[in-house]
This record gives structure tokens, sequence and C-alpha cells, in this order.
């Protein structure tokens, strides 16, 4: 082929694959970077976010305080369904151009595409945190306050740890879907791999050929990263299999085999 253009699909993609893998492979790199800077700062934000829409103003506590509370929940609240009821493309251009048109800021493509997919990611987590901590037995909470702890220790030391046990599921299948999410930061000119392709596409014209590639490329690290995760959560839910001993006083307990 290297006289002549390829003239069969496969041809086609021995071709370009040949040709432009290193700037597939880059695009990939910027995709994975993206998705794992986007999915920590997401669950960062989702955890505070949720964490302060959960938290139950005292009554006790001084006026300003609940006011201050108050006006906090209704600023977070907005800006979670404001992320939950628009599309990510939008929100990528209105936070690129936006920022570049009132302020005046030039921030880059790739810090412009983490701000939104952190955002995004923040929004939708914030809602499963909240859900999470709404699901923990409140006499867990009384049991706490009974033995003198406060409120932020009771958080830190009682309910966060099962809620983040419980959402670690939800947290790798959002890194699966940010993976995927980052493609639609394109539009902001974040050289990603969707970007990577859209340029490989535009040189000969093949774009169903290019496209299968990124396809495969997506769905190979998707299935892949869903796998080493549903092995991680085996791992983390420990044996099934107990064996029951019995002591001299007839207690029991389990203990694994």
């Amino acid at each position: 082929m290297s006289g002549s253009l390829p003239t069969t699909f496969f041809e086609w993609l021995i071709f370009l694959w040949e040709k432009y893998y290193l700037d597939f492979l880059r695009g990939l790199g910027v995709t994975l970077e993206l998705a794992v800077i986007g999915t920590i700062l997401g669950c960062l934000i989702g955890f505070l976010v949720g964490i302060i829409r959960s938290v139950v103003v005292d009554p006790g506590s001084s006026r300003m305080s609940q006011v201050a509370m108050s006006v906090l929940k209704v600023i977070l609240a907005t800006y979670v369904e404001i992320f939950r009821g628009t599309p990510m493309m939008v929100q990528a251009t209105v936070v690129y151009y936006g920022t570049m048109s009132l302020w005046g800021l030039d921030i880059p493509s790739f810090a412009a595409g983490v701000l939104v997919l952190s955002l995004n990611i923040g929004a939708y987590m914030s809602e499963s945190v909240r859900g999470a901590i709404g699901g923990i037995d409140p006499g867990q909470i009384e049991g706490g306050q009974a033995i003198g702890m406060s409120y932020a220790q009771i958080m830190y030391h009682v309910i966060m740890p099962q809620v983040f046990k419980n959402l670690i599921p939800q947290i790798g299948n959002t890194f699966i879907s940010a993976i995927k999410d980052t493609s639609v930061l394109n539009v902001i000119a974040v050289t990603e791999l969707y970007f990577a392709a859209k340029s490989v596409a535009g040189t000969y014209y093949r774009f169903f050929e290019t496209y299968f590639i990124i396809c495969v490329i997506y769905f190979i690290l998707t299935f892949t990263m869903s796998r080493l995760l549903r092995i991680l959560g085996r791992a983390l839910e420990g044996s099934r299999n107990y064996e029951l001993i019995v002591d001299g006083e007839g207690n029991s307990e389990g203990t694994n085999v």
C-alpha cells in the first residue's frame, strides 16, 4: 500500500492505525487524564456538597448561622439542578467561552474541560451521597451523640466510612462514564481521543474507518476497567465462606475459611 491508497475497509483500518496510532494514543492519554482528574475532583465535590446538604440545622443555633446554612443549601441545590439539568456539551461551551467573554480569562481548554467534568460529576455524586447518608440508621447518630461525639465527629468516624464503602461501585461506574463523557469536550478543542479522530478522519475523509478504530479503543478501555472494578468489588466483599467456631461457653462466631 506504499504506492497507492487502500481500497478495502480492513486495509484502511490498518493504514490509518499504522500512520496515526501516535495521534490516537496521545488522545487516549488525554482522555484518561481527564477522566482520572475529573472523577477524583468530582467525587470530592460530590461528597462535600452531599454532606452539607444533609446537615440538619440545630434549632438551638444562632439565627445568623441558620440563615447562612439555609442560603448555602439553596446555592448548592441550584448548582446541582443546573448541572444535572443541562447537557455537558453546553456546560463546556458556557464555561469556556463565558469566562472569556465576561471576565476576559483565556483559560486553557484542558483546564476548562477538567472543571466542567468535575462539576458535572460532583452534581450527580452529591445526590448519591445525600441518599446514602439518609439511608444510614438514625440510631447511629443518636448513639454517637449519647457518648458525647459532635456532629462532625459522627460524620467522620461513623457515617462517612459506611457511605464511602457503599458508593465504591458507583464511583467506579462514574469513572467509566467519565471516560466516555470526555468525548463531548472536543467542542472546546480539548485534544482527547475523539478530537484526535476528527483530525485524522478529515485527512483522507475516511470517517467510518477512523471512528471504528476509536470505538474499539473506547470499548477495550471501558470493558477492561469494568472487569477490574468487578474484581475490586469482590475483594472488598471478602470471603462468603464461614466456619462456625463455638467456644467453651457456647458462644459462636463466624470466621473466614
